[in-house]
């Protein structure tokens, strides 16, 4: 490990859970911190300035949704990941309309947590200057020319049709809410029929099988993910 390793913050309260994330990213080179309650968490942001969060909803001194809205409050800009053994869609939903960048449910495979790490990561690397062109598989967006490709062909999309594009694309790799695309793309516009009737015919244009679609992926009850550019 090098004194430039990314720094994760663990915010959990279950020794073995801490101990799998502290052996797993330890061997992918990450400088780990532990916290077993909020009261440790505020103090090693502060002290240790960590790159990215870890976060537990389930905390003993205060709820997770409660610090993770104290710190994006406070204006912390860091990647935040919640890992947590709940499951309801309410919670998740919670969670990222707060301001998790990802949500990861209890029991995990470390391979998906890592990859959820680097994703955040790059997100937040990358959210100050938007790349002109994203690519991901044979999906292509020139989001300064507004061209849209599918295997070198160009492919005519509706106004609000690209508008979800390229919210997706700005956020590649990242659950999005349907309340957050309904505010971005109709001004809060509160009814998610609306937006699933574009998304089909989103995928109708730009999937090979829209039905089994590789690039807009559901987040059942949630919202929507694109895949994360090459």
């Amino acid at each position: 490990m090098t004194n430039t390793a990314v720094r994760v913050l663990i915010v959990d309260d279950e020794p073995p859970i801490r101990k799998l994330l502290r052996v797993g990213l330890s061997t992918q080179d990450y400088a780990v911190s532990e916290a077993m309650n909020a009261r440790v968490a505020i103090d090693l942001v502060k002290t240790d300035k960590p790159d990215l969060i870890i976060l537990d909803l389930g905390l003993p001194d205060m709820p997770g949704h409660d610090l993770l809205a104290r710190w994006r409050g406070e204006g912390l800009d860091l990647p935040i990941v919640i890992l947590s053994s709940r499951t309801d869609e309410a919670g998740i939903v919670k969670a990222l309309e707060l301001g998790a960048d990802d949500y990861v449910t209890k029991p995990f495979g470390m391979n998906e947590l890592v990859a959820r790490i680097r994703v955040a990561l790059r997100h937040r690397l990358q959210s100050q200057g938007e790349k002109p062109v994203f690519q991901t598989g044979e999906l292509s967006v020139d989001l300064v020319k507004r061209i849209v490709k599918v295997a070198g062909k160009e492919v005519k999309l509706s106004p609000k049709e690209y508008d979800i594009l390229r919210i997706l694309v700005q956020h590649a790799g990242k659950v999005l809410t349907h309340r957050f695309l309904l505010e971005h793309v109709w001004d809060g516009l509160t009814d998610v029929q609306y937006l699933r009737v574009y998304v089909r015919q989103l995928r109708q244009k730009i999937e090979k099988t829209p039905d089994q679609p590789q690039y807009i992926l559901t987040e059942t009850g949630v919202g929507y993910r694109l895949q994360e550019g090459q």
